[in-house]
């Protein structure tokens, strides 16, 4: 399917080369793919580059900066901003040839559906989990978040209806390694912003993210995995607070 605008696919790696193949496959019909890596030790540079010249390594600032990075190296009329777990589905494809024709939006949210450890997710707020991916080139940037950036949009905005597919935990070990790093990335990211965590804030909090995804957010509908879900952002947000309070202790002692 062929459209008038051009686009590019901009995707940030480390590591990757168990979905990497995945992904750029799902995009091999867009005009530019631009990938930047922050210091890969497997396989994922060399399938980057089956599909793609435009390959960069960089050293890694943060989710956000890293992103605006990857921008920076794009040159077609739209962006697309896709993660290495995630795939275009062939109707994904199709409305977004037509939504880069339409002259009314400059961006466009697309709603995500995630799999955790081997099912997909419709619930535990997870769905449709709406994120802000397409937009014209010169008309989003990147939040400068270390975690949980955003596109941050100079003009309207759209939805579209069918979702990117999201493989983002694929096993226990998974679920452990990225509850850890985001907790990390978390807590230093509310350390710079002048957050303060007291002792009693990380089991409280983790108790509020475990109701709220079990019950406010319908987990239980997801049976066990929903049931885990809540468990996974529990352990998280507890170890986030519990991050937080040991780098303002540590601050104090200075």
């Amino acid at each position: 399917m062929k459209t008038s605008s051009t686009l590019s696919v901009i995707i940030i790696t480390k590591d990757e080369e168990r979905n990497i193949r995945a992904c750029l496959e799902s995009v091999a019909w867009a005009d530019e793919i631009i990938v930047v890596d922050s210091g890969s030790t497997d396989n994922t540079l060399a399938i980057c580059r089956e599909f793609t010249p435009h390959v960069y390594s960089r050293d890694w600032p943060g989710f956000g900066p890293q992103k605006n990075r990857a921008l920076d190296y794009a040159s077609k009329d739209w962006v697309l901003s896709l993660d290495a777990d995630e795939r275009i589905t062939p109707e994904l494809h199709a409305q977004l040839v037509k939504a880069m024709e339409r002259a009314s939006e400059d961006g466009f949210y697309l709603p995500r559906l995630s799999q955790f450890c081997g099912r997909f997710i419709h619930h535990s707020g997870w769905y449709p989990d709406y994120v802000l991916r397409l937009f014209r080139r010169g008309k989003g940037r990147f939040s400068d978040d270390l975690v949980h950036e955003r596109v941050l949009l100079s003009g309207a905005s759209g939805r579209l209806s069918s979702p990117i597919l999201h493989y983002s935990y694929t096993s226990q070990q998974d679920v452990l390694r990225k509850s850890e790093q985001y907790a990390a990335a978390a807590a230093q990211q509310m350390f710079g912003n002048g957050k303060v965590a007291m002792g009693a804030d990380a089991p409280l909090r983790a108790g509020w993210a475990f109701l709220r995804t079990y019950c406010l957010r319908l987990g239980f509908l997801d049976g066990m995995a929903g049931f885990n879900i809540a468990r996974m952002n529990a352990r998280t947000t507890y170890l986030k607070y519990k991050k937080l309070h040991m780098l303002r202790s540590a601050q104090s002692t200075l």
